[in-house]
Formats: C-alpha cells, structure tokens, sequence
C-alpha cells in the first residue's frame, strides 16, 4: 500500500516563491521492536507494506492504536510526486523523537541524533521527476516518540528563510556577566564525596575554586519521597517539600553554611527546581490535590507512562503558579541561592517561567538554566537552555559517521531559530546521559572524550562539567542509589578542564567573543575556527579522525589581523610548537588522531 502525493506545493500567485511541499498527513507506520528493518531493508520501494498501519503525521506514535506506552524503533513511509526535478531541494524535519535516519528513493540521505532540534538533509541526488519515495526509522528511547513537527521538501536556496523562527529577531534576556562568563560543575551529592552530603562538598569547595569553576548546580536537595520510590534512595526528582531540605544531606543551617562558603569562595550556586511534579507523598499533593493533573476518572497521574514515581501538577491552576513563584523568591531572598535549574522546563508553560524571572529580577540578578531548548524561554525567562544539539553530534563525529559539517549546520540554525545573544550550555555529559547512557569516557573513548572536552569549552556558550569528569569517571551514577565516584584515579581530564576555564577566565574571545570558521583541509574531519573579541583572538583546530593528519589551511589575516603582514600565535594546552601566520601564505599544522590546539595571538595573549 502506498500513500502518493501530487501536490507540487509552489504558490502559484508569486512566479518567483520558492519550492515548498509539505509531507504532513497520510504515512504508513509499522513498529520495529526487534530492531531488524535496517538489516531487512524496511526502506526499500518494493517492499509489502500490507500489514503497516495507517496514520497522521505530525503526532507522536503513542497516539496511534495500540502504542500507547511504546518505547523504540518506528518505521514511517509515503511516497510523493514532483513534476519535475533539477533545482537542489532539502528535506526538512522539524522535529522528530528522538533520532532519525532518512532514506529517499532507497538511497539513505542522512541521520539525526537529538530530540526536539530540527534538522535538514540534502537530497538534490536522491529526488528525480515523478513518483519518489521516503522512509523514516525513528529511534525513542523514552516517552513520546515519532514524527511529531511537521516535515517539509524545501528549495535549498529558500532553507534559510523557512528555518528562520519567529524569535531569530528578538534579542535574548540579558544576563548578568557573571551568567555570561560562567563555568558551571553539576553536584551529585550522593556521589560527589564519602559523606554524600553538604559538609562533604562544603571540604572541597577549594578544589574546585582551583579548577577555575564559578557556578555550582546542585542537584535536587528537598526531601525525596517514599510512596512509588523508586530504588533504595528514591530519585532526587521526586520532590516531597519544595522548602524543606533532605536529611541524607543535611540539615537548612548545613546548606546555609555550605553556601556562605561558596559566595566567600567567589563562586555562585544554584539549585534544582523541580516544578512539573511532585513525589505522590508531597505536601502539595496532600494540601492542594486539586493543583495536580487528572484522568478522565478523576485520578491524578503521574507526566507519563514511566515517570511512576511522580504526580504531575496542573498549571491551569492559578494558587499552583502563586505557591511556586513565592517559593523560589523565598529560596533567592531569604535563602540566598543565586538562581535555578528548572528540570523539563519544556513541560511548564513558558508563560509561568516569565511571570516567575520578572519576580526574581525584582530582588537580584539570578542565573535561570533550563533543562530544554526552547527559542522562546529566551525572550524573558531563561538564560542558558540545554545544548542537547552538541551533545548529540559528538557520537556522530567521532565516529565518523557524520562530517565536521554538521557542527556548522547545528550552530546556524541556532543562529535561525534562537533570539540574538542567546545562551546554550554545552557538556559532555549530564547526570541524566551518564545514568540512563553511558559514562561519557567510555562512550567517546579517553582521546575522543579529551576532543569533544575542548569542543564544548571553545565554541560559543557556557561550559558545564559534571560531578567526577575530572578522573574520567566510568561509573553510571544511578539516579536512586548512592555510587561512589573513584577519586584515586588519574586527574588528566580535570588538568583538561582546568586550562580550559582559565582560559575562558582570561579571555572574552571564549565568553563574549563572535566566531568565525576556517576552511582547511582536509576539511570533512577536521573543524576548525576563530574566536574573537577586540583585540583578543584564538584560533581552534580539532581533528576528529582517529587518523594523524597534516591540516593546511590560509588564514584570514587581512579580516582578523588588519595591516598586519605576521603574527604569532602560541599554543595554549599542549605545549605545541607556536603558529607563525602570514598573509596570503598557506600554514600547516601537524596533528595526532583526535587532536587538538588552541592558539592564542602571542602579542595579545593576556598576562596571568
């Protein structure tokens, strides 16, 4: 059975509009449980398709019959029409849960790894006149999957334009510079020390003040509940009293103490909020049930399927909306943190998070992360949003699976969709990828792990590390358990980490500066770029082959270095020999597989 589209989409009232076909609608859909369709060719045009269902795209499989509380791969297909062929056009998915590989016409066109974040493949050399094909295997790992934003054959000419959102005009909330300079290490207090606990972090603040770490993120401290818990401790986002503290960490006067260290210490700490639910023995839901989501029976339910440990809260109710916000001016005012992480803050209305920053903004500047990546929480609420795009390339280019190009596709649609001077935070891992994925250190290997460490510290945003990747801890740091990280071990990625800060420190070209690429070559796995503020300049080059290569490439010294015929650049992290550039002459650099340099202009090159 095939679904054929022969719509060819072009408004006809403007001779000159781009190429524009939508693909929503009508796809067949079948289920993939044991993961065999790529072996057994499930894209392919000539397969019997008889037994696949019927169904609408955009909207999440769990809508569909019988997937209610499907977890996997999934299988889409149609076919459409064009009535003629010869400019390049671009397949655009705005959305899929969570990775995606396309194949057009049997010929595969490209991957995606990266819930939310939309994503573009080329298939100028796949499409042809007449009757095409397209299969997509979407991948989910946990809760909703599938095609759930709209799909769209594009003109690549016109891609921009169509990727511009909304918000690409706007200018992004403004942050305190202290949010802009930030470098940022996530506090799992169950492992971070023996203790477990706040006087156990409270011992190594100087650790990590000579680390060169300004903002800690503690990970939820409220009291965890009991009903549903999930493993012996129970998750620490099953929050049972917003204003309380969990005994296994101490006491208010303990986290009172620990922060007045930290502020003394120069550094800022913020804390977990978990707003979209509660624990089912929590206070809330004991003292307002009727703040809480509910069936059709009546009965409160948790956010989803496999969330059981949890009871999700109504945002429609405006009591709820006032409790929250007076919370969390009570812990920045009379507590004294210094801001939030706000756990899926994709699941709580935008609206709510404005209302709660404009409170805030009234008693000091905050530090306002959100767990998503939302171009909207920009505008008024949020500072920093998750850089899941980054993240989820790393795989991707250490593999080789995916060219250095990718980084530049995934940098201009942030360009496209989020508000000028918007913040990501990027990481190599996370609390959530290291307990539910892998150890970053075993999933990208020690030198691919060391690459991708200076990666994220050298493009734009802020650099988060997370609790043990100073030893290139190989534990999961189970969410409900106590896992004791091995501090013995070997600090080498922490040295990594803590030249990278000090040069984000004494650089604005790192924290403030614009980017700009430079071709080389070979170019497919080598990326290479400038950062620059002013005066003050860096140059980047990762080669992410596991191969030794020679990357030659001519400098654009006329545009960064005007008047100037040579300048000298030294190389900041390994010890390298110094660059020696000169205008309109060719340069090479000498490179190990996984390679890395930062260069940084030796005449501005600030003075420690």
């Amino acid at each position: 059975m095939c679904v054929v589209l022969g719509v060819m989409g072009m408004a006809a009232s403007a001779q000159n509009a781009e190429f524009r076909m939508t693909l929503d609608g009508t796809w067949l859909f079948h289920v993939d449980s044991l993961k065999t369709g790529v072996s057994d060719r499930w894209y392919s045009d000539s397969l019997d398709r008889s037994s696949w269902q019927t169904v609408q795209t955009p909207k999440y499989w769990e809508e569909y019959p019988g997937l209610a509380g499907y977890d996997g791969w999934g299988w889409f297909f149609r076919t459409f029409s064009l009535s003629k062929s010869g400019e390049p056009l671009t397949l655009y998915f705005a959305g899929v849960d969570d990775d995606a590989v396309v194949w057009v016409n049997n010929v595969e066109a490209g991957s995606h790894a990266g819930f939310s974040d939309p994503f573009a493949l080329d298939v100028s050399a796949s499409v042809r006149p007449g009757r095409n094909t397209i299969a997509v295997l979407v991948k989910d790992y946990a809760g909703g999957g599938g095609m759930y934003k709209p799909t769209t054959l594009v003109s690549t000419r016109g891609l921009d334009e169509f990727l511009r959102g909304p918000f690409s005009a706007i200018p992004a909330l403004k942050s305190a510079p202290w949010v802009k300079d930030a470098t940022i290490y996530s506090v799992y207090l169950r492992s971070f020390s023996p203790e477990g606990n706040f006087a156990g972090l409270e011992k190594r603040l100087p650790e990590l003040k000579n680390l060169g770490v300004t903002v800690l993120w503690l990970m939820p401290v409220n009291p965890v509940g009991e009903k549903n818990r999930k493993g012996t401790l129970g998750s620490p986002y099953a929050v049972r009293d917003y204003y309380g503290i969990n005994p296994e960490f101490g006491t208010m006067d303990d986290f009172k103490h620990l922060l007045a260290a930290a502020h003394r210490s120069g550094m800022k700490l913020i804390i977990d909020l978990v707003a979209n639910h509660t624990s089912w023995d929590s206070k809330l839901i004991e003292e307002h049930p009727e703040w809480f989501t509910r069936d059709a029976a009546g009965k409160i339910v948790p956010p989803n399927a496999d969330w059981t440990d949890v009871a999700d809260l109504n945002y429609d109710k405006p009591g709820l909306r006032r409790f929250m916000i007076d919370m969390m001016c009570w812990w920045v005012k009379d507590v004294g943190i210094d801001g939030f992480r706000c756990d899926v803050a994709e699941m709580v209305p935008t609206d709510f998070w404005e209302e709660a920053r404009a409170r805030l903004n009234r008693i000091k500047p905050v530090m306002m992360l959100a767990e998503g990546s939302l171009p909207a929480h920009h505008v008024k609420a949020f500072d920093l949003s998750y850089s899941w795009n980054i993240y989820d390339a790393l795989g991707p280019l250490l593999q080789g699976t995916r060219p250095v190009t990718l980084i530049d596709a995934i940098l201009k649609n942030e360009r496209l969709q989020f508000p000028a001077g918007s913040l990501r935070m990027r990481f190599t891992t996370n609390h959530d990828k290291n307990a539910w994925d892998s150890p970053a250190v075993l999933k990208f290997g020690r030198e691919g792990l060391a690459l991708a460490t200076v990666l994220v510290n050298t493009l734009p945003g802020v650099p988060m590390m997370y609790t043990g990747e100073e030893v290139g801890n190989e534990r999961k740091l189970s969410l409900f358990e106590k896992v004791p990280v091995d501090w013995s071990q070997p600090r080498t990625m922490g040295d990594l980490w803590k030249k990278l800060f000090a040069l984000r420190k004494d650089h604005k070209a790192l924290s403030r500066g614009d980017m700009m690429r430079v071709s080389t070559s070979p170019d497919s796995s080598v990326y290479a770029f400038v950062r620059a503020a002013g005066s003050d300049k860096m140059f980047v080059v990762l080669n992410f082959s596991a191969d030794s290569i020679v990357a030659s490439f001519t400098f654009p010294m006329e545009r960064l270095f005007p008047g100037q015929k040579q300048v000298v650049m030294k190389e900041a992290l390994t010890g390298g020999r110094s660059l020696v550039l000169q205008q309109g002459m060719p340069a090479e650099i000498p490179m190990e597989g996984r390679g890395y340099r930062v260069y940084v202009a030796e005449e501005m090159r600030s003075k420690r």
